[in-house]
């Protein structure tokens, strides 16, 4: 078992919030695995860049894991697309770290997103351990896959994820469809390829009465809730509810003195041109009074969100998995989500949930109908979703962690045999 690992999260910092900016899932993600491996007794260095003169060098994030700020270029004003442009000082600052430290001080390096996979193979060709890396979301699978409108992925990113791939020791999917493309669409041999399922916090999400969550956060009883949680930008498609819910009011107009929507989440990437284009387009289709905004929220008030909801609607162009679909059914919120990425895998179709095909909003609106208009069904998913979350928790996705790590070493010291001899 490794001693110490370096964590690169290059572009954003665990410490943010999720939700708004480029965080979202991956920053719950090495929060959650950084904490219980340092509970495992494994020391966590994470490094992120920092963006803000006032951050200190380096913060306790929680015993034993320490999330260290690395200064590379300006620190506000640079998005996620200008950062290749400041990876070797993101380098640079990884190795001095290292450098001031006893030799052999890191075991291995665990990379997130290709931007980090970049510094990742630098440093641990440098330090001589094991390369894993987590890819998140790859440019391939999302311009396969681009909501109308949206940028695709440029080519340079294409190649800077093909780079490593073939530099890494072990490559986590999150699914086994996400597995199959690494290998198809990057020539990612099987055999460095491991499924690692994401988790949820079941001691944060968990069922309890919807009256009392809906009164905490000012829904009313008698309200149909449909809730959106995310960052909101095309790629999530929020806007694919909103038409839908245009299209549900227009099909069964009784439902507009009872519908709710809720978009939970700030915008985030392509979305942040036209900050207010969901807003404009809830006007426009003349269903304003109908959605309501919520900024994005803790964990702890993100919970009694997903209890107060009817539904939770996940309605995404691409999802390497989709935590926000596991953390509404622990919280026993039945999931409506697109047939993409990982979401199969974590949405029981008809079971949890169920999967819809395509990004009609009519075929969405007919859907969610369907959903809202059989409450013994709902009641059904509702308990089934609880059953079906509980298989994600994050301690199951530490331990598969760990299994990928060792046998990263293992790796590693039996080729240094064979170059040695």
């Amino acid at each position: 078992m490794p001693r110490r690992v370096a964590v690169l999260s290059v572009h954003t910092s665990p410490l943010d919030q999720p939700g708004t900016g480029d965080a979202g899932g991956m920053n719950v993600y090495v929060t959650e695995v950084a904490t219980r491996l340092a509970r495992s007794g494994v020391e966590v260095d994470v490094f992120t860049r920092a963006t803000s003169r006032d951050l200190p060098g380096s913060v306790e994030m929680a015993p034993g894991v320490t999330v260290r700020h690395v200064t590379a270029g300006p620190f506000q004003g640079l998005s996620k697309e200008d950062l290749p442009g400041q990876l070797c000082a993101v380098a640079n600052g990884v190795l001095r770290v290292e450098a001031m430290q006893p030799e052999g001080y890191y075991d291995l390096v665990q990379s997130h997103y290709w931007l980090s996979g970049q510094v990742g193979f630098l440093a641990a060709e440098r330090w001589n351990v094991p390369l894993v890396h987590a890819m998140h979301t790859m440019a391939k699978v999302k311009n396969l896959t681009l909501a109308e409108g949206d940028r695709p992925e440029p080519e340079g990113r294409i190649i800077g994820e093909q780079q490593v791939v073939d530099a890494s020791d072990r490559i986590l999917a999150n699914t086994a469809a996400e597995a199959d493309q690494l290998v198809e669409l990057y020539g990612a041999h099987p055999s460095k390829v491991a499924v690692v399922h994401p988790g949820v916090d079941l001691d944060v999400f968990t069922p309890v009465g919807r009256s009392h969550a809906r009164a905490k956060v000012g829904l009313r009883e008698d309200a149909v809730v449909l809730l959106f949680v995310g960052r909101i930008q095309p790629l999530k498609a929020p806007d694919v509810l909103v038409r839908a819910v245009a299209a549900m009011v227009a099909r069964t107009p009784s439902l507009r003195s009872t519908l709710q929507v809720v978009i939970c989440g700030g915008p985030s990437g392509s979305g942040l041109e036209h900050p207010h284009a969901l807003q404009e387009l809830a006007g426009s289709l003349g269903v304003a009074d109908l959605v309501r905004f919520v900024p994005p929220v803790d964990r702890v008030r993100l919970a009694d969100w997903y209890r107060a909801a009817d539904l939770c609607v996940v309605p995404s162009y691409s999802e390497s998995f989709g935590l926000v679909a596991v953390e509404a059914q622990a919280c026993g919120t039945p999931v409506v989500a697109a047939r993409v990425g990982g979401l199969p895998t974590a949405v029981a179709d008809g079971v949890s949930g169920v999967l819809v095909d395509g990004h009609d909003p009519d075929v969405w609106a007919a859907a969610l109908c369907r959903a809202v208009a059989d409450p013994v069904a709902l009641q059904r998913m509702s308990q089934a979703a609880v059953g079906h979350a509980a298989s994600f928790g994050w301690d199951a996705t530490t331990a598969a962690t760990l299994e990928v790590y060792r046998d990263a070493l293992a790796g590693r010291s039996a080729r240094l045999v064979v170059a040695g001899t």
